[in-house]
């Protein structure tokens, strides 16, 4: 069975699924952001059970094994933020699917295409308040030539 569509419906819909697509482009650049910072996490916390192992300055070990805890605390957030920005996508990438087979062909979708928009930009915001929450643990760290209390 032949579909024929106008191609003013066409450009149509193109035009309506294009709009999500500049949030994709911000989420992909939030996932590189978070990923760089997971990967400096991860880093940092072979370094310090590299020195828990050989236990070369058993007076740093308290201090050593805080900092291990907050970075666990960190990747956790930061695993979290990444699996909110994906499900984000998936959720834009799904509104773009409707928006698109709304307009070229007889399904009604349209209160679909608003949820999965909604729920794509919850996911947004989640991950945004994950990504705070991150900074803030990182800045919780520095020392800024301030003796550790």
């Amino acid at each position: 069975m032949a579909v024929f569509v106008e191609s003013a419906t066409v450009t149509h819909g193109i035009q309506l699924a294009v709009a999500p697509v500049f949030l994709l482009t911000a989420v992909s650049g939030m996932i590189g952001a978070v990923a760089g910072r997971l990967s400096r996490i991860i880093d940092r916390g072979r370094v310090l059970e590299e020195k828990l192992r050989v236990n070369s300055e058993p007076e740093l070990g308290p201090q050593w094994q805080q900092e291990l805890h907050m970075l666990r605390q960190r990747g956790v957030l930061a695993n979290g933020t990444i699996g909110l920005l994906t499900l984000c996508a998936f959720m834009i990438g799904l509104t773009i699917l409707i928006l698109f087979l709304g307009e070229t062909t007889a399904l009604r979708v349209d209160r679909l295409a608003i949820y999965a928009f909604l729920a794509g930009v919850s996911c947004f915001m989640a991950a945004l308040c994950c990504f705070f929450a991150e900074t803030l643990l990182a800045t919780r760290v520095l020392k800024f030539g301030r003796a550790r209390r």
